[in-house]
């Protein structure tokens, strides 16, 4: 019986082929590379997203940094005899007291003869942008003057600390704004976000109106 179960045995010992060490070493060998491959893309995929995710944080807080904020209560100028706004004033500051924003005034000079028309020149050099919008009407890159207010240098900068008054013309808008009339005040810097003023006229128009 024993020699029976051994002559069974013996044919299947036969057919198998055994493994050799070269053989072991090239398959080890290619799990290393791969490993190494995935491990190198994994690592550069970390440093990538860490590296775009510091220029995020970086620009955000630029961002953050470089935006004013209205101080106290808008005034408009109105013209009694025609029954509608001509200029609007307002403060700003530094809102986080942070990087400076450019509000250099722009040039209205080109039209109107040398006076202006309440829009900015083409070429003029500002970066600040402010725009005027309502239910009928959008008027961008209006003309507008800056001023000083209090402590401060004399450069067109808004740094940490400082405020600015600053006077929009409304002569280039295509409408009357009356009384009971609703606008917006978009003021863009060239970095930083948009300060939206919108208020509502009153009932009646005369020459200085606070704007609650």
């Amino acid at each position: 019986m024993k020699l029976q179960l051994q002559r069974l045995i013996r044919p299947l010992h036969r057919r198998r082929k055994g493994i050799t060490g070269l053989e072991t070493s090239i398959i080890l060998i290619a799990f290393v590379v791969v490993a190494s491959v995935f491990a190198y893309t994994v690592l550069s995929a970390g440093i990538f997203t860490s590296q775009k995710n510091q220029e995020a944080l970086s620009t955000g807080l630029r961002q953050a940094r470089s935006t004013m904020k209205l101080m106290g209560i808008p005034v408009a100028y109105g013209d009694v005899a025609n029954g509608s706004v001509s200029s609007l004033r307002f403060t700003v500051g530094n809102a986080l007291s942070g990087y400076p924003i450019d509000l250099r005034a722009p040039t209205d000079t080109a039209e109107g003869n040398g006076t202006g028309n309440g829009i900015a020149d083409p070429g003029s050099t500002h970066v600040t942008v402010i725009t005027y919008s309502s239910e009928t009407e959008v008027k961008r890159d209006l003309d507008y003057t800056t001023s000083l207010v209090g402590w401060g240098d004399a450069d067109s900068l808004l740094e940490a600390g400082e405020q600015m008054d600053i006077v929009v013309d409304l002569s280039g808008v295509n409408e009357t704004i009356g009384i009971y009339k609703s606008f917006k005040l978009e003021i863009k810097p060239a970095i930083g976000s948009t300060l939206a003023i919108e208020k509502i006229m009153p009932g009646q128009i005369d020459r200085v109106m606070l704007l609650w």
